[in-house]
């Protein structure tokens, strides 16, 4: 019998797809997933379903940590990214949950050289870099270059770039990926989409800058100094921040996916 506590984190990630759709972090594509709280080589995300529709505990599926394997063979059609989580269990211990994004605010931050960095303190998770996984190194002859991190080798390549070392404690929360989206993590699911919804904010707030400083040189050369971005001591602090104050725009996200509904129901339906 399944405990109480995996049946809330199950109702607990069906809020969640819900959630990074309305905060325009997924689209069609994107997932979520979290680590079983019982059975830590079990992880539970979405069948192969845009997240929005993600409405049931029967719409998602549980995998085997260690392959990505489904616990029920006969279950439905998967992410053939679910590797991308299964690796990153596998590899970090402390790591119960994760977002994968093709944000369109983040991609140009995947192909052009210029790196994301936090443009403020709710963005402090960040750090002070933010590493870019190109998959394309990983490719041997005869692969089929999509870009999707759809087998054990891949998923293990991208988990290989949260950490600096060989730690089994990530030093990243979050890594970007070449010309395709990027991965957040977290100790929880309101965690791991907290920082999922602001690496999309936070990516929009420097595009802008970048512009604004641009469109201002070109009025008047010289008149800006370097954009300002946090550094190593601002970014510690604001993350102890970030981490105090979670359940507060939890609250509103999960307030707002409620009273959202991509169809209105007719009257006294």
């Amino acid at each position: 019998m399944a405990s109480r506590d995996y049946e809330a984190e199950l109702q607990t990630l069906i809020t969640a797809n819900r959630i990074l759709y309305h905060q325009n972090v997924v689209d069609a594509y994107g997932h979520v997933s979290f680590r079983h709280p019982d059975k830590p080589d079990i992880f539970i995300m979405s069948g192969d379903k845009a997240p929005a529709l993600v409405s049931s505990p029967s719409d998602l599926i549980e995998y085997h940590v260690g392959d990505s394997s489904p616990v029920d063979p006969s279950a439905k059609k998967g992410y053939q990214e679910r590797f991308i989580h299964s690796e990153l269990y596998k590899r970090y211990p402390e790591i119960n949950s994760v977002v994968h994004s093709h944000s369109q605010a983040v991609l140009p931050y995947t192909m052009n050289g210029v790196a994301m960095q936090p443009t403020f303190h709710i963005a402090g998770f960040l750090g002070t870099h933010v590493p870019n996984y190109d998959i394309t190194r990983s490719y041997k002859t005869g692969d089929s270059q999509d870009m999707l991190v759809n087998t054990t080798s891949f998923g293990s390549d991208l988990a290989s770039t949260f950490s600096s070392t060989r730690s089994k404690d990530p030093t990243h929360t979050v890594v970007v990926m070449a010309n395709h989206g990027f991965t957040a993590v977290g100790t929880s699911i309101k965690q791991a989409v907290y920082r999922a919804v602001y690496t999309h904010v936070n990516a929009g707030i420097q595009s802008n800058a970048i512009m604004l400083r641009s469109a201002q040189e070109q009025i008047k050369p010289g008149s800006t100094g370097e954009i300002r971005y946090l550094n190593e001591v601002q970014t510690a602090g604001s993350l102890k921040m970030n981490e105090a104050s979670l359940e507060r725009p939890w609250g509103l996200w999960e307030h707002e996916a409620k009273a959202w509904s991509l169809v209105k129901k007719p009257d006294g339906v």
